[in-house]
């Protein structure tokens, strides 16, 4: 896999772009021991020995992406017709071959996760684990405390399934309300199907947290951003309250 040099040092940690260009330019990079100066020099670091003031860069494999995710995109790696949420990666990143971690329904914005790490997505996206989701919505119709007590109780989807208990808060109640919800499963278009199931209409929707880790606030819709160590630490880490230890 042949990366940007400067692509390869900023994911590695040693600055931003604009910082790595300055380490490029002051002479302290270099290749299978030459100096390397230019931004836009491809390395297969994998094969190559990339070195910062003599020290060996040690490569990982691994890319971990936030995305703030527009509405009108599909949650894919690749679609015959629609725009994926991979078309909007830039080259560098697309060469880690990463996937969206679940999906958003092609109509709904907000926190999406993508990475190669097969290992990560599993342990977000596995039912035993229940890892929480937290969506807000905007929703045609009064919603009530007994749209509350329903949520909590778990309601009946169109097909007969009977949900996992839900939180519901309601954020502005009107002829249009604001509300946020947090399920534990991800069934399909499943927000949406829970208040068809009380009898409104969701008219936006947009996921705003993913366990732990909460959408950035400074991300617009359609861009995104590498996660920190710190971030990729805490999900690593991260386990449920309700997550199921009893050998099932």
């Amino acid at each position: 896999m042949e990366l940007r040099i400067d692509k390869l040092l900023a994911h590695m940690g040693y600055g931003t772009r604009k910082e790595v260009k300055k380490l490029l330019k002051s002479g302290a990079v270099k290749v299978d021991g030459a100096p390397v100066r230019d931004a836009k020099t491809k390395v297969r670091p994998d094969e190559q020995i990339v070195t910062v003031w003599g020290e060996t860069v040690e490569y990982k494999p691994f890319i971990y992406l936030m995305m703030n995710k527009p509405s009108g995109v599909v949650s894919a790696t690749e679609d015959a017709v629609e725009e994926t949420v991979v078309d909007l990666l830039e080259e560098e990143d697309r060469a880690f071959s990463p996937f969206p971690v679940g999906r958003l329904d092609k109509d709904t914005e907000g926190l999406l996760l993508l990475t190669n790490d097969g290992q990560l997505a599993h342990q977000l996206l596995s039912p035993k684990k229940h890892v929480p989701k937290t969506y807000f919505a905007v929703v045609d119709g009064e919603v009530t405390e007994a749209d509350v007590a329903a949520f909590q109780r778990g309601v009946v989807l169109d097909d007969g399934y009977e949900t996992k208990s839900a939180k519901l808060v309601v954020l502005k109640s009107g002829l249009r309300s604001d509300v946020e919800v947090t399920i534990t499963e991800g069934k399909f278009h499943q927000v949406k199907r829970m208040f068809q199931a009380v009898g409104k209409r969701v008219v936006y929707l947009k996921r705003i947290q993913m366990g732990p880790l909460p959408l950035d606030p400074d991300l617009a819709v359609g861009e995104y951003r590498e996660l920190t160590d710190e971030e990729v630490d805490m999900l690593k880490q991260y386990r449920p309250e309700t997550d199921e230890k009893k050998g099932t």
